[in-house]
């Protein structure tokens, strides 16, 4: 693959600028005979908390027009077989590692990064959309001064940069990026899904048994779009960004706006290979384009 597609990312070094989307990917082992996982900029893992979490009842997919609707409710078999199980097999496939932590108070997103801190992974990815179970229940990512407080935190415990990823169920999403920046964030990814609800008419009732779900897919990129924008003329750190990415065009929209890396979600699932075909997209447009690089178009819309 052509250095032109190299990025930095909190002063890691990607070979190009494409991931996954925490919870599309599981932890690469289901996509492995669809994808060169090595191929890939970085694998990010599924959400892991300190024990395993069983996620929430069942329907908690529903179909919407040009996405979808999920409340999986984080399920996850914990970070003991994280260690034990898919971080040695990703280090096999020598895939550079994301891995995406989440919890329901501060200690447990400590715990983890701290099991984490001698682990050969890349990035840590701070899922700040959890519910504080010690706030009653309101998101981390949804009140400034916690989301500061939780970067703060995260940031003395852990060894590798952190990204935190942003809910976009907030008033100011700008206001978010500056708040985990003042804590000390190495980077953000935005956007999260965004609250949505559907309901089956024939059964008159929810079609996701928790009510509401986190919409994703093509749907949500215009926002995701914008929101990247925002975050890009906020703040100094580098973006992961995401929401709705089919295509290389996806992409490149993405990085335009100000996304140093871009990361893949929904489209897996439909699309096992896409994440492959975006990479060989970019190094098509960056030779059409005669780039030196593809970090030169890195928020040129501004």
């Amino acid at each position: 693959m052509s250095r032109q597609l190299q990025v930095n990312f909190a002063g890691i070094t990607f070979e190009n600028p494409v991931t996954t989307a925490s919870g599309t990917f599981g932890s690469g082992l289901e996509y492995s005979e669809f994808v060169n996982l090595e191929k890939l900029g970085a694998v990010t893992t599924k959400g892991v908390a300190n024990v395993p979490w069983p996620g929430n009842p069942t329907p908690r997919i529903a179909e919407t027009h040009a996405g979808m609707l999920n409340a999986i409710g984080l399920q996850n078999p914990g970070i003991d077989t994280l260690i034990e199980r898919d971080l040695p097999y990703l280090h096999e496939k020598n895939a550079r590692i994301i891995v995406n932590v989440c919890g329901r108070s501060k200690e447990d997103y400590v715990e983890v990064v701290e099991r984490l801190a001698d682990e050969k992974v890349d990035l840590l990815e701070i899922n700040i959309s959890c519910p504080n179970v010690k706030a009653g229940g309101i998101a981390f990512g949804q009140k400034p001064e916690m989301a500061e407080d939780i970067t703060k935190a995260v940031k003395r415990a852990a060894r590798q940069p952190v990204i935190m990823k942003l809910s976009p169920n907030v008033t100011d999403i700008a206001e978010m990026a500056r708040a985990v920046e003042a804590g000390g964030a190495d980077g953000v990814s935005l956007i999260n899904t965004i609250t949505g609800m559907k309901i089956d008419v024939n059964r008159k009732t929810f079609a996701i048994a928790n009510r509401t779900g986190g919409m994703s897919g093509p749907c949500v990129k215009p926002v995701a779009v914008r929101m990247v924008y925002e975050v890009a003329s906020a703040v100094k750190i580098p973006i992961l960004g995401m929401g709705g990415i089919q295509n290389t065009e996806d992409a490149l929209e993405f990085m335009m706006a100000g996304a140093t890396m871009v990361a893949v979600g929904t489209a897996n699932f439909y699309h096992p290979t896409v994440t492959s075909e975006v990479i060989d997209g970019l190094e098509d447009y960056v030779t059409k384009e005669h780039l030196d690089n593809i970090s030169e178009i890195i928020g040129c819309v501004r």
